[in-house]
């Protein structure tokens, strides 16, 4: 029995590296996170369409974080209404939390502007892809296939499988 097969035609495009330009996006996920030293960010997963075929780089997954101001140590909100008006967020809406508020834009789509730059950082060179803003998408309705994460390319059982604490190996 096969647990793994290649399949050729499901590859990256030559180079990875997602090119300066306009793409129709969607927001796959959005959490708040830190770094090492304790600067807090929101991070957005966007994914680049798969159903608009003028976009290159279909599937690939583009970051943008927003960071805390270091001054308030809290988040622009201006920031959050900009990206809400491009992703179609329900203007004037109100949430009880603000993991409700990151939550309503799962599954949203715009226009990414994105910009690869060079920067430095404790002497060394990073190569950044950013997304510098977002507009309306041209195409409102998304049709993204979405690859099931739990069955890409393994053959499927249905049988159950019990795994007892002592099974593990921590």
């Amino acid at each position: 029995m096969s647990v793994f097969s290649l399949d050729f035609n499901d590859t990256f495009e030559g180079n990875t590296k997602v090119k300066d330009g306009f793409y129709e996006v969607f927001i796959n996920g959005v959490k708040e996170d830190a770094t090492p030293s304790g600067s807090e960010y929101v991070d957005f997963d966007l994914i680049i369409r798969n159903d608009i075929k003028e976009n290159g780089h279909q599937n690939s997954h583009l970051f943008h974080k927003v960071w805390k101001t270091k001054a308030t140590g809290k988040y622009n909100m201006k920031t959050f209404n900009t990206m809400g008006k491009s992703f179609k967020l329900q203007n004037g809406k109100s949430y009880q939390s603000f993991e409700e508020l990151l939550n309503d834009f799962v599954d949203k789509i715009a226009i990414a502007k994105v910009e690869n730059e060079t920067s430095e950082y404790n002497g060394k060179k990073y190569e950044n892809t950013n997304c510098r803003y977002f507009n309306e998408s041209k195409f409102p309705t998304l049709a993204h296939i979405k690859k099931n994460k739990t069955t890409t390319n393994v053959e499927e059982t249905h049988d159950s499988i019990v795994i007892d604490d002592g099974d593990l190996p921590f």
